[in-house]
């Protein structure tokens, strides 16, 4: 019997006085129910009766269960018997949230048999929610670290910022870059790299604070949310303790990793808060730490610098289809003869608010692939205005210009092909061109710049390796490739009369080219004292305002010709 008792109803198992229409028939079709399956008489009373259930619903022993989900599942029964309805379902968990079970109950009302009477049947999906929340907790998920991945991250935070407490709370986002990851796995394998991220992950969740909280969101990228008390404050205490887990090298079998990170983090008070902008913002901020090698917070100006290089990315489309930027000449000089050797060709944006110089627009170009098309552009004019040049004298005349190759164009473009037909519309030799590449052009795919630099040298062009000195140099690389200067960057130049150390590394970088039979330009040259001191160096040629800026190709022939009068 199932009895009211202080507005509950609870089970008692010794009644059998329900009395329904062909019990025998009943019973047989509750037993072939594969559900568990009861009929209930509800009494004039207010009390439930079972009056017959079939072997599955029998084992469900309902009587150890007399709690709050209990009474759910009973007062649900008597609202059902005083309505109108003739059939209805809901959800019930029976039992506590660990250890329960869960049904979709149906309640209905028996054709042909009094209204008192209502079927009852308890649909077990236990296994199926199970299942489904273990498919879920895979998809927001990381196989590796078991940390939430991008989608769970988003989903954690958006709960956290759900709580009441958190709704004048300010909170930060912050990425975590890992350097040099990439070489790490290229170097020791991938399953050495999975251990080192597991490594890594363990070190992070260490060091949280009570409330906060990590994730694995990219490759080699982990986030934190964390609430903020004293906003930056808190951020860069909190990257202190980012930093101090990678102060010690990661022990990977036998070998021992230093790895280093980057740390961008975004500050929002919570309210109407996009999550996605959020972890944008701190995108935007970590984008600038991996180039200031410092913790970087966003700035909403920066979100502006950011819509504006997307503005200028397509204005930059339109300026290269309409033909409005031109080639700047910056003259190269022979420092022992004092003649132009040659020039150097930059390009020019003009812009409807004036000249655009290429530290502005070059890296616009490099991210969005516009590059490959300045860049064939670059090489084309250059040749044809030595081609003007010639024609202008009536003669060949005797310089050469070099073109800056991006190393995203030497990955992605015929850069041979651009460069020998340059040569062929322009009517013009090799020799007559030098190819500036940064070392981030080699060392990014030696293997690919070596073949494209020995294809260059078939065509009797000169090679010249840009800015050396500032970056990760391979001198095995260096003794292996076709290159016949090396441009010292204007930083050890300008720092040389001050800095005994920058003056050794001048010295040292050209002694290296004598060895290995290069040539050497000094770039930034502004008095006459630091051209004579390298001169006396042995630099072969000189670059830098002291002689000239970087002027159109009239003015640039026109100092070639006074140049010949000194």
């Amino acid at each position: 019997m199932l009895e009211q008792t202080g507005g509950h109803t609870k089970v008692n198992r010794s009644s059998g006085d329900a009395r329904c229409a062909e019990p025998e028939r009943l019973s047989s079709l509750l037993d072939a129910m594969p559900i568990a399956t009861a009929i209930v008489e509800i009494r004039s009373d207010g009390l439930f009766d079972i009056a017959m259930a079939n072997t599955l619903f029998r084992k469900i022993d309902l009587s150890r269960h007399g709690n709050e989900n209990f009474a759910v599942f009973t007062d649900r029964i008597g609202d059902f018997a005083g309505s109108d309805e003739m059939l209805t379902q809901f959800d019930w968990r029976m039992g506590c949230k660990i250890a329960g079970r869960d049904f979709i109950v149906s309640l209905s009302r028996l054709a042909g048999e009094p209204a008192t009477m209502v079927l009852v049947s308890l649909l077990d999906r236990t296994n199926q929610l199970q299942t489904e929340k273990s498919l879920r907790r895979e998809m927001v998920s990381d196989a590796l670290t078991g940390l939430p991945n991008r989608s769970g991250f988003e989903e954690a935070v958006d709960k956290a910022l759900s709580q009441p407490e958190m709704q004048e709370q300010q909170f930060a986002i912050l990425l975590i870059d890992l350097s040099r990851f990439g070489r790490v796995n290229e170097a020791i394998g991938p399953l050495a790299g999975d251990e080192l991220l597991i490594t890594v992950a363990r070190r992070l969740q260490s060091n949280l604070r009570a409330g906060d909280f990590l994730a694995r969101t990219g490759g080699n990228e982990f986030s934190i949310f964390a609430k903020v008390t004293s906003g930056r404050l808190d951020v860069h205490e909190l990257a202190r303790r980012v930093r101090a887990c990678f102060d010690n090298p990661c022990r990977l079998s036998e070998l021992k990793i230093s790895i280093d990170c980057a740390i961008g983090c975004a500050i929002q008070k919570n309210g109407k808060v996009d999550v996605e902008d959020a972890i944008r913002h701190a995108q935007i901020a970590l984008k600038q730490a991996k180039l200031s090698d410092r913790t970087e917070i966003y700035e909403p100006q920066v979100g502006t610098v950011t819509r504006d290089r997307f503005s200028m990315e397509t204005q930059l489309r339109d300026a290269i289809e309409r033909d409005e930027l031109s080639l700047a000449f910056q003259p190269l000089i022979d420092l022992k003869s004092g003649a132009v050797a040659g020039f150097e060709a930059l390009a020019r944006w003009h812009h409807a608010d004036g000249t655009i110089g290429p530290a502005d627009f070059i890296p616009i170009a490099e991210d969005s692939g516009l590059i490959v098309p300045l860049g064939r552009w670059a090489i084309q004019t250059a040749a044809q205005t030595l081609a003007d040049w010639d024609a202008r004298l009536g003669q060949l005349i005797p310089v050469y210009v070099g073109i800056n190759v991006s190393a995203i164009q030497l990955a992605r473009d015929d850069v041979v092909g651009i460069v020998r037909n340059a040569m062929t519309d322009a009517g013009i030799g090799g020799e007559r061109l030098m190819l500036e590449l940064t070392e981030s052009a080699i060392i990014g795919d030696p293997d690919r710049a070596m073949a494209v630099l020995a294809d260059l040298k078939t065509l009797a062009t000169r090679i010249a390796m840009d800015d050396f000195g500032t970056g990760y140099s391979n001198l095995a690389y260096l003794q292996r490739l076709p290159i016949d200067v090396l441009k010292i960057d204007r930083s050890f130049v300008q720092a040389m009369a001050e800095d005994n150390d920058q003056a050794a590394i001048l010295r040292t970088i050209q002694g290296l080219a004598e060895s290995l039979g290069m040539q050497t330009t000094a770039e930034g040259i502004e008095n006459k004292e630091t051209e004579r001191a390298l001169s006396l160096l042995g630099c072969t040629f000189g670059q830098g305002y002291y002689y000239s800026e970087a002027v159109d190709a009239d003015a640039a022939f026109a100092y070639w010709e006074r140049s010949l009068k000194r």
